[in-house]
């Protein structure tokens, strides 16, 4: 064996002893995550790294320079944070690892997330029956299943109005039986849960109380379908998270909705994070939807956030309607009146169907 040859039989060796040792730290490296993890500590220490690098140069004695040992361990421990964080997502109930199949969701019959397009529809704030009733009898007119309103309305102003609380829930239930509609609402207190569940087919979970921790679980102790909005300036592992809080209480039926985060920009409400959508249909086996009401702000904006929601693999779309914006209680300007709604819907509906043949 010519001494070339030598040299490369014990490359070869120390390539495997190399490997062996880091998988050997990898091994280490997932044992410290789980016990971080279950301590709630962040995964990365910068501190900690920095005395392992220190430690590391301290006994470098060539030929590679300290820079160079720095980056090569500075990928090591990259690597090994992104194990920590797989290890993680793994471990979640609402992982797409933990379940590869698309949950999907009976709601009176409306299947939610089985490839079809469900539709969210109906005023902002439960106001009276008159009211609730026009818009139900143009959702249902247009084979519309899902009817939103709110009867607890979390304002930022304590001078806005409120919504009717119980009474707006007992008009939602009145006109959806005499419809033949579904029932979405939103509930802001745990306490009202066990009442609010003879009313309404889906809980919903406001942005403003997306990391309500005792009303996650509370939605998640109950046999109901929960639709959870992403909170106004979460990032998407913390929306995750938050459904996590509801599938570990036992239900699984969970609706993710993007309604838009709050930014620097003014010319919309908020700004639709429209890339979350692929991102939560990667990282979850959850159905999502895309409210384009909450997340413009704007009528005008409705249709063109909706086709790009549609575009981008959401399973639904939710907006707003009213008989008569101009005079609503809450959100007069991003709801739609009943002639825009069927406008609004017919341009989708054609633009849902050349989507689906290109």
């Amino acid at each position: 064996m010519s001494e070339m040859e030598q040299l490369r039989k014990q490359l070869d060796d120390v390539n495997l002893e190399l490997l062996e040792l880091i998988n050997r730290r990898a091994k280490l490296v997932q044992g410290i995550g789980k016990i971080k993890n279950k301590q709630s500590i962040k995964r990365f220490d910068p501190v900690r790294e920095r005395d392992m690098l220190n430690q590391i140069t301290a006994h470098n004695d060539g030929p590679f320079e300290n820079s160079t040992v720095e980056h090569i361990f500075k990928e090591i421990f990259k690597a090994s944070l992104e194990l920590q964080e797989d290890d993680h997502r793994k471990a979640l109930l609402v992982s797409r690892k933990k379940k590869p199949n698309d949950t999907v969701i009976d709601i009176k019959g409306e299947k939610v997330g089985d490839g079809t397009t469900s539709y969210v529809m109906g005023p902002c704030a439960v106001e009276s029956y008159e009211q609730v009733a026009q818009v139900a009898q143009a959702v249902k007119k247009r084979g519309i299943k899902l009817l939103r309103g709110g009867a607890f309305k979390p304002r930022t102003s304590p001078y806005d109005f409120q919504g009717l609380g119980l009474e707006g829930l007992q008009i939602l239930k009145r006109v959806a039986d005499e419809y033949d509609l579904a029932v979405i609402s939103e509930i802001v207190n745990p306490a009202d849960i066990e009442q609010a569940i003879d009313y309404v087919d889906v809980i919903q979970i406001g942005a403003r109380n997306m990391q309500n921790f005792e009303l996650l679980k509370a939605a998640g102790d109950v046999n109901k379908p929960v639709l959870l909005k992403r909170g106004l300036s979460a990032t998407i592992s913390e929306f995750i998270n938050a459904a996590e809080y509801i599938i570990s209480r036992g239900n699984g039926n969970i609706i993710l909705c993007e309604r838009g985060i709050r930014t620097y920009e003014k010319a919309t409400r908020n700004t639709l994070d429209i890339s979350a959508v692929p991102i939560l249909k990667q990282e979850t086996h959850l159905p999502v939807m895309v409210d384009v009401t909450h997340s413009t702000g704007r009528r005008d904006l409705l249709l063109p956030t909706a086709k790009a929601a549609l575009a981008i693999g959401a399973d639904g779309v939710m907006a707003e309607v009213h008989p008569d914006p101009a005079v609503a209680l809450s959100d007069s300007a991003q709801q739609m009146d009943i002639p825009s709604f069927n406008s609004f819907l017919d341009e989708l509906s054609k633009y849902a169907t050349i989507a689906s043949h290109s």
